[in-house]
């Protein structure tokens, strides 16, 4: 992965954001200290990252639109630097991530992102849980038709197959 820069990522967040090695940390107006790390997905034939946003402290953010602002420059920047696909799955802490995914994708479809990015949300059914998973993709991706398919068609595949 190409490095992310910090100074364009503290340029429009709303929370200054600093790193721990290859993790990026910010702290909210609460005391709530969010990390986000980007891991390689190997297995699928894009190059393709997953997308982590974990809530270090395991508090409550009450609807703090800060987080949102400040995570979407993170992604911003991602894709400034690399032209490859995100992949998000949320956490099943609490049995939430239907409620986590509602959110994601509610920061996530302001009117600026859904002109430059494809986001798309699945179930993946496994036993006695159900998991979200996101695939982001920049819609000038030269490969973005095929992409989107093969999103569709792996979530389809593994459904199937439970």
């Amino acid at each position: 992965m190409n490095e992310l820069n910090l100074d364009n990522i503290n340029l429009f967040a709303s929370y200054p954001v600093w790193q721990r090695g290859s993790v990026f940390v910010f702290t909210t107006d609460t005391n709530i200290e969010y990390s986000v790390t980007f891991d390689e997905e190997e297995s699928f034939e894009y190059k393709s990252y997953w997308f982590n946003l974990t809530n270090l402290s395991h508090k409550k953010s009450h609807g703090d639109i800060k987080i949102a602002q400040t995570v979407i420059c993170i992604i911003e920047e991602f894709f400034r630097v690399n032209p490859d696909i995100l992949l998000y799955l949320c956490s099943t802490e609490g049995e939430q991530q239907a409620q986590r995914s509602r959110l994601f994708l509610r920061w996530f479809n302001g009117y600026e992102q859904q002109q430059k990015y494809y986001i798309k949300t699945a179930i993946v059914k496994g036993e006695g849980l159900s998991e979200y998973v996101s695939i982001i993709l920049q819609r000038s991706h030269p490969h973005f038709d095929v992409i989107a398919r093969r999103f569709d068609d792996e979530t389809d595949l593994f459904n199937n197959n439970k």
